[in-house]
């Protein structure tokens, strides 16, 4: 990729045998419509020489339009001014500078020219200086499409034009130094040396393909002679970041050996080999391939040794974000291959000796990881083990278990029943069977038994007020389809001697950056006594019906239901109680009891409580037994003193009531606002 300036070279070549070739005296001007070299095409070339008063000649070419179709170099404008003496030894010298208008990355926008003909050592020698970029090049005269080339400093951007011949990529950066050597031909240049990199940068038009800052040094061969350009790189980068389709690395300061074989054709780039070495992190062997559009076709990588927390920071952090997983803590190794393409995924194993693993938000830990899976879309993959000390999903911890696996046809496979500890409990997975392969449709599917799960221990893990119960239930059929988790069957809950049932279940992406958790929820007998204290809500006795039907939460925040919840058999009601209530309802006390009133009785009787409320967006559509005028009641009394709740505001903002919910429960007096 060092190449751009050496063409540029064989066209001064030529333009300046033209002016050697014209008799050495004053006024003499040579024009041509159409000048063509091997790889070089010029139009209105005009060639000048003149005396410049002091007993020597000046020398003054110009082309309109150059083309350097190897470099993909299109209508750039030439010229090239400055003095021509012989010396002694009978050489040539030329002393100038050269201006190129429209060249990549303003390549010789005015640089400085000095060119040696040695007709005797049959060498011609060319130097040229911009600014802080030096350009020697050294070839046969005989043999002008070869050339020995030197670069310091050059700016990457430079090489733009010849990039562009093999991939739909840009320079957004950096210099280099190079020693080269170079062969053009009808059909395109070969050429290999050594270069060093510092900041260089680049990227693509789809993103998959960018580096920025990235510094190194290595060796390269290109030839792009006889079809698509090929590209052999072995090189050491330190520092800087890459992008290789899903791969990014964050590189270190010490040196990352990189191969590559490489082809390129019309914006089609290929990787038929790469390799990648950090010694302490990875260590990786595979292929990649990318469409002209930049999408990732193929990436086969045949062997991966990643060892944490290394590999994370500087390789893996990126890609586990898009899946959801962020700020991971990882320590151990794992040992794997992939191979995927356009069509999906077609194979993927990793086994470990010992690996821990735990995002930041909580939703998945895991310690322990011992042992791997084997999976192929086609035919069958010897059994594997896999297990593990401690597993933890959402915050709810599971205890250690020994899973084996085999890959049959497509299908990831459960081969024997498990039984996880959970929060005093067990959960069952009778059998399991997974399509990795699948990008919709149904991807898994299983059926759990839940017993004897402890809602104390659940509440204390979630960051309830704790609660005594059991959680148990049978799941004949839960199926990943698409990108959610569907229930058949469902939970049930014995807490506060009655039952709450989670019936039609379902959990879009549960690692993503929003879960989605929709459901429908019956509540049957639950104690209200047990349950206000629990909550602190004030005392209430009786038993709860009701219902929360089309719960749907976002990032596990409501933001739609229909609720119904109704005390139909009488009880009890404390002061407390009634105040809470009423300020559910932003409502007041009917029936004349006043305040004072209020005060001498510390419970009263009540013959029913109902209170509904239907969330669309960000309101609270608030309903109870009964609608009168105005206002809809709450409780309705029974007994002497005779209370009535009453409830005025039948819509109201959903924060505002879960601020006066969550006040109630804590203890403090709720506002009505």
């Amino acid at each position: 990729m060092r190449f751009t300036s050496s063409h540029l070279l064989l066209s001064f070549c030529f333009l300046f045998g033209v002016g050697l070739a014209v008799p050495a005296q004053a006024d003499v001007l040579l024009n041509a419509k159409l000048v063509s070299v091997p790889g070089v095409r010029l139009q209105d070339v005009q060639a000048q020489i003149g005396e410049d008063g002091k007993g020597g000649l000046t020398l003054s070419l110009r082309a309109a339009k150059a083309d350097v179709t190897a470099m993909g170099w299109r209508r750039i404008g030439l010229n090239m001014q400055g003095a021509l003496q012989r010396d002694p030894r009978m050489r040539w010298l030329f002393d100038g500078t050269v201006q190129l208008a429209g060249a990549p990355g303003g390549a010789l926008s005015n640089a400085k020219l000095s060119l040696i003909v040695d007709e005797s050592a049959n060498t011609l020698q060319v130097d040229l200086n911009q600014g802080k970029t030096q350009l020697t090049t050294a070839l046969p005269l005989d043999q002008p499409s070869h050339a020995q080339i030197s670069l310091k400093g050059l700016p990457a951007g430079w090489l733009q034009g010849l990039l562009g011949t093999m991939w739909s990529g840009r320079v957004t950066g950096g210099r280099l130094d190079a020693v080269l050597a170079l062969d053009l031909q009808d059909n395109g240049i070969q050429t290999s040396g050594e270069f060093s990199l510092d900041g260089a940068g680049f990227d693509t038009p789809a993103g998959t393909l960018a580096g920025q800052s990235v510094n190194g040094n290595g060796r390269l061969n290109i030839d792009t002679t006889g079809g698509p350009a090929r590209i052999h790189l072995d090189a050491n980068l330190r520092g800087g970041e890459l992008l290789l389709g899903p791969i990014y690395a964050k590189l270190p300061e010490h040196p990352v050996q990189l191969g590559l074989d490489a082809s390129g054709h019309r914006g089609v780039f290929e990787l038929s080999r790469l390799r990648v070495s950090d010694a302490d992190a990875l260590q990786l062997d595979g292929a990649m391939a990318f469409d002209a559009k930049g999408q990732l076709q193929k990436l086969k990588l045949d062997r991966v040794q990643a060892h944490f927390p290394a590999a994370y920071q500087r390789y893996g952090q990126a890609w586990l974000t898009t899946l959801g997983m962020r700020g991971m803590r990882i320590t151990g190794q794992l040992n794997g291959n992939l191979d995927m393409a356009a069509d999906g995924l077609h194979s993927f194993s990793f086994d470990t000796e010992g690996l821990d693993a735990a995002d930041s938000d909580g939703r998945l830990a895991v310690s322990g990881l011992r042992g791997g899976l084997d999976w192929a879309a086609q035919g069958e993959r010897p059994a594997t083990t896999l297990g593990w000390r401690a597993l933890q999903v959402y915050r709810i911890p599971n205890g250690a278990v020994q899973s084996h696996w085999q890959s049959r046809g497509g299908d990831l496979s459960l081969q024997h029943a498990l039984e996880i500890p959970v929060l005093n409990g067990k959960l069952r997975v009778a059998d399991l069977e997974w399509r990795p392969a699948a990008l919709k449709g149904q991807r898994l599917a299983t059926s759990l038994t839940l017993t004897g799960i402890d809602m104390a221990a659940f509440s204390r893990t979630v960051g309830w007020p704790e609660f005594p119960g059991t959680l148990g239930g049978a799941i004949p059929a839960l199926r990943w389809v698409d990108d959610r988790f569907e229930l058949a069957g469902g939970l049930s809950v014995n807490v506060f001697d009655g039952f709450v049932d989670i019936t039609r279940l379902s959990l879009q992406q549960p690692f993503g950056p929003s879960p989605v958790w929709t459901s429908d929820i019956s509540l049957r007998q639950l104690d209200l006594g047990a349950m206000t204290s629990v909550f602190d809500f004030g005392s209430i006795t009786g038993r709860l019906d009701g219902s929360v039907d089309q719960l749907r939460l976002v990032d596990w925040n409501p933001v739609a239901f229909k609720a119904q919840l109704l005390a139909n058999g009488g009880g009890r009601i404390s002061q407390r109680a009634v105040n809470n209530l009423t300020s559910m309802g932003g409502g007041g006390i009917a029936a004349g009891l006043q305040g004072a009133v209020l005060k001498l009785f510390k419970t009263f009787g009540y013959k029913r409580i109902g209170l509904n409320c239907t969330l669309q967006g960000t309101v609270c559509h608030m309903g109870g037994l009964d609608s009168e005028g105005d206002g809809y009641t709450i409780v309705e009394g029974s007994g002497i003193p005779r209370l009535q709740v009453i409830g005025h505001q039948t819509q109201v903002d959903w924060p505002t009531l879960l601020h006066r919910l969550k006040a109630a429960i804590e203890g403090a007096t709720p506002e009505i606002r």
